[in-house]
């Protein structure tokens, strides 16, 4: 088994509203910032966990954001993995 640091990157799809990117956006527009067309909020995770190989490492990143990670509605996210 190996270390690997997984860095998983979850976002609203591009198609549906993003109530919490609109309100970032408000805010900046608020405080001076006219210059901000449009902002989407996600969030960015770092894992570290041991796995045979980096295909293997993925694989589980991606069960992990099936099953808890990415769980609102229609999510889209990235796995980028690499040794640790």
């Amino acid at each position: 088994m190996s270390a690997f640091k997984v860095e998983i990157r979850v976002m609203p799809r591009a198609s549906l509203l993003d109530p919490q990117g609109q309100a970032v956006q408000h805010a900046l527009h608020a405080l001076g910032f006219r210059d901000v067309g449009g902002v989407r909020a996600g969030k960015h995770l770092v894992v570290e966990l041991q796995a045979a190989n980096p295909e293997e490492a993925a694989a589980r990143a991606r069960a992990m954001c099936d099953r808890l990670l990415a769980k609102t509605p229609s999510p889209d996210y990235h796995v980028a993995v690499e040794t640790a």
